[in-house]
């Protein structure tokens, strides 16, 4: 049955028959499902490698075949989300929808194909003021988000009848519920990252070339295009950088069973209170852009008793604001740099060479102070993971002596210079080589809460790479060198972690 382009409910999916696509989730009535036992009993239910794109077409990073956005980042399990698609013909597109995890090493879950929906060529918007590309599209769908879809991350494959090509459209479905982590999704940073159409992401300018700066915003309201830096993966198209560097973690999280509830950045920014329902907060791969209520939310989480993994690299390093509002009145769907956290220091650990103090609005409080170390100058090189102080309790079980190594595992951004903080301790350091030849360090940290909580900071944007290997995944190469993927000693240092922090797995 042709359902209708304009909106698509919860009571059009049963009309139409698509529960029986969806089996007997979306057509059972909400439960409540207990908090130790959700992503086990979602893992369970059949997967699929489908959710994975097949064929892919790409003009200097978009897809103009076929290519779309959703109206919101976040979205609570029975609120609703738009869709906006644009094709290179008019055409009737469908929208497959999946959920991401283990599902038995299949990597996702099928919930619904929804269409046909009518599609046609949409327009390249305009350069605004502060070469701002916002799209201001039809709507291609209205979807209700089924009150039993379980938290996670969400992809919508698009395909449509004139070609095979096809996209994704990336969402987060949320909840409120408990838990004993909560993953948040590095989307500030997919955004600043964000070429789309062209050259048109935070390190785009007009002439002379400006990378840094406050000059430049970009807005939610676009798709993600193909992601530009040291890994080649066509295949990821409109996922932002979920698929590189933080599907890895949510993939062996669920193969696991850990009881993990996801958001997205602006949830960070704007929910302090929903922070308190987790025992550990994970931040992920690249998580480089923040605003600063995030990071004084975060901390105050801390204070209160809430544990934090970093594991990630280059992360709480620049200041965006997400309190500015588009033209539809959606809250954070636009963002630019504002500073560093910190604040520039021209030549050292936490600076930008080149960058005035006069060009920036505002600047952050020291990342180190969260984290345990700050983004270092230069921010990027790569090395071999080498641990220091084999004695901590971190490294129970791995067999690991000091100086052993885990090779290329630093990259292809890190953290080091270690903050002053009580009780910190490094569990990891060395020596960093950039392409140019050029030398920093890094250094992987781990401090004590005011509460029997802790902060690790694993000071790799590749960390998660040695969690797992998922369907799909390509591995990034940078600096001449590359991580070598799943490793049992990193794997062991991170249940070792979150084992201390309350948070077990549910099965081995």
């Amino acid at each position: 049955m042709t359902l209708p382009a304009a909106s698509f409910t919860r009571r059009d999916l049963l009309k139409a028959g698509v529960a029986t696509a969806l089996g007997a989730t979306i057509a059972a009535p909400a439960r409540a499902a207990s908090a130790a036992n959700a992503i086990v009993a979602e893992n369970a239910k059949p997967g699929t490698t489908d959710w994975q794109l097949t064929f892919v077409r790409s003009a200097s990073l978009r897809s103009p075949s076929i290519e779309g956005y959703c109206s919101h980042t976040s979205v609570r399990a029975g609120g609703e989300i738009d869709v906006f698609v644009s094709t290179d013909q008019p055409t009737q597109v469908h929208i497959d929808f999946y959920r991401m995890g283990y599902y038995g090493g299949k990597g996702g879950r099928h919930l619904a194909r929804l269409g046909p929906f009518a599609a046609k060529p949409q327009p390249l918007p305009p350069v605004g003021a502060r070469r701002l590309r916002e799209c201001k599209w039809e709507r291609t769908a209205r979807v209700a988000i089924p009150r039993d879809w379980v938290s996670g991350v969400y992809l919508g494959k698009l395909s449509c009848a004139a070609h095979r090509h096809q996209s994704y459209v990336i969402f987060v479905v949320r909840d409120d519920r408990k838990a004993d982590l909560l993953f948040q999704t590095s989307d500030t940073t997919w955004q600043a990252y964000n070429k789309w159409p062209d050259s048109f992401s935070l390190y785009d300018s007009d002439p002379p070339p400006k990378p840094w700066g406050p000059d430049t915003m970009v807005s939610y309201d676009r798709p993600y295009g193909k992601y530009p830096q040291v890994v080649d993966n066509i295949l990821s198209q409109g996922s932002g950088s979920f698929l590189l560097w933080e599907f890895p973690l949510c993939f062996w999280l669920e193969q696991h069973g850990y009881d993990v509830t996801y958001w997205a950045s602006l949830d960070t920014h704007a929910d302090a209170a929903g922070l308190a329902r987790a025992k550990c907060f994970l931040s992920i791969g690249h998580d480089e852009y923040w605003s600063v209520e995030m990071y004084e939310n975060v901390k105050r989480a801390i204070a209160g008793g809430m544990s934090v993994a970093f594991l990630c690299g280059n992360s709480v390093h620049g200041v965006v604001p997400l309190h500015k509002t588009n033209g539809a009145g959606r809250a954070g769907r636009l963002l630019y740099r504002q500073g560093l956290f910190g604040g520039p220091v021209l030549g050292g650990p936490n600076g930008v060479a080149g960058a005035r103090h006069s060009e920036w609005e505002r600047h952050g409080p020291p990342e180190e102070l969260l984290v345990g170390a700050q983004t270092m100058n230069p921010a990027n090189g790569s090395a071999n993971w080498t641990a220091t102080n084999t004695r901590h309790w971190l490294f129970d079980g791995t067999g690991m002596k000091d100086g052993d190594a885990i090779p290329g595992l630093v990259g292809w951004e890190f953290h080091g210079a270690p903050g002053a903080i009580p009780g910190l301790e490094v569990v990891a350091a060395g020596e960093a080589i950039k392409g140019s030849g050029e030398k920093t360090t890094y250094a992987a940290t781990i401090y004590p809460g005011p509460k029997g909580n802790w902060v690790f900071n694993a000071a790799t944007i590749y960390w998660s790479i040695g969690l797992a290997t998922p369907p799909g995944f390509v591995l990034p190469w940078s600096h001449w060198a590359r991580p070598h993927g799943a490793d049992g000693r990193v794997q062991r240092i991170t249940a070792n972690f979150l084992a201390r922090c309350g948070a077990r797995p549910a099965r081995g």
